[in-house]
This record gives structure tokens, C-alpha cells and sequence, in this order.
């Protein structure tokens, strides 16, 4: 990971709980991270937001500011939210997505995260060992964006290997 990247994911890092220890305590405790939730998210991506809003609003933090959550993908695909090992988080603010692979798994692991515009032109990605995150990963045009999000003990051994078509809404 470049210096650089290492820089701003402490620096952002730093924002977020810096912004945490400015709240009054009784705040923190009462009102907990809000997060604005995109109207049609789908049941699992609001029960995350309900279930892990700190990790929902880390996430969103590091997008940038007025990014609603879109789409929240608990990883591998068929794990019980809450045994995940990773977490495909996807925010919108206006024409812009911003893509974070959340871990989940507790120590650092090999994470890949590619996001693509509409019909696989243009893509992003974010690469390395990552003990929080991998992203964020920019698109615009974003419906439809294909997205891939890939997680293990290295790039050869993979528990998460995850792939779509979109991971935005279409339309």
C-alpha cells in the first residue's frame, strides 16, 4: 500500500473517532451513527444498517459526506449476517457510488475490490492486505456497475470471492 493510501486511511480513521469523542457521551450511547438508508434498499441491506450502525457509519464517512447507503452484502453470499467475514457496503450521492469492502474477519487479509461503469468500462480498484477496509472505490454512471470483492489469507486462497453484475440498482 502506497504511503499515501496509508495516510488517508489513518486520517480518516483519526476523522471518524475523533468525531465520536466530540459527541457528548449520553449522545453517543442514546443516539448512536445514523446513516441515511436509500428508500428502496433491500431488507438485508437495512438490517445491517439497524444491526451494525458503526460500521455502516465508518463506512459512509469514508465515502465523503451525503453518501446514502444503497446496498449492504453480508460475505461469503449465504452467511448469517451476523457470522459474516466481510461486508460489500455500496453508498450514492447523486451520480456518484462508492464502493467498501468492509472486514469483518479481525486482523488483516488479502482484499481486492474493483468497481466497473456500465458495461465493465472504466474500472477502479483497491488491492492489498487490509486490516478495515479496502475501498473506497469511486464510480459514476453507477446503475448497473459490475462490481468484484475478493477476500482471504492471500490472492490464492480465497473464502470470499464475490462477483456481480451490479451492485447498484438499474434504472
Amino acid at each position: 500500500m502506497s504511503k499515501l493510501k496509508a495516510a488517508l486511511r489513518a486520517t480518516a480513521a483519526a476523522l471518524v473517532l475523533a468525531g465520536v469523542n466530540a459527541m457528548a457521551p449520553q449522545a453517543v450511547a442514546v443516539d448512536g451513527p445514523v446513516v441515511q438508508v436509500a428508500s428502496d434498499a433491500d431488507a438485508v441491506t437495512k438490517a445491517i444498517a439497524r444491526t451494525a450502525p458503526e460500521a455502516t457509519a465508518a463506512a459512509a464517512n469514508v465515502c465523503g459526506a451525503d453518501y446514502t447507503l444503497s446496498k449492504g452484502i453480508p460475505l461469503p453470499l449465504g452467511t448469517d449476517p451476523s457470522l459474516r467475514l466481510g461486508t460489500l457496503f455500496a453508498y450514492e450521492n447523486g451520480g456518484n457510488g462508492c464502493v467498501i469492502l468492509d472486514n469483518n474477519y479481525g486482523s488483516a487479509q488479502y482484499m481486492y475490490l474493483k468497481v466497473c461503469k456500465v458495461g465493465g468500462t472504466s474500472c477502479d480498484t483497491d488491492t492489498g492486505n487490509f486490516s478495515s477496509y479496502a475501498g473506497p472505490v469511486y464510480v459514476n454512471s453507477f446503475a448497473c456497475a459490475p462490481v468484484t470483492a475478493k477476500m482471504g489469507k492471500s490472492s490464492s486462497s480465497l473464502y470470499i470471492d464475490y462477483k456481480s453484475d451490479r451492485v447498484f440498482p438499474c434504472g
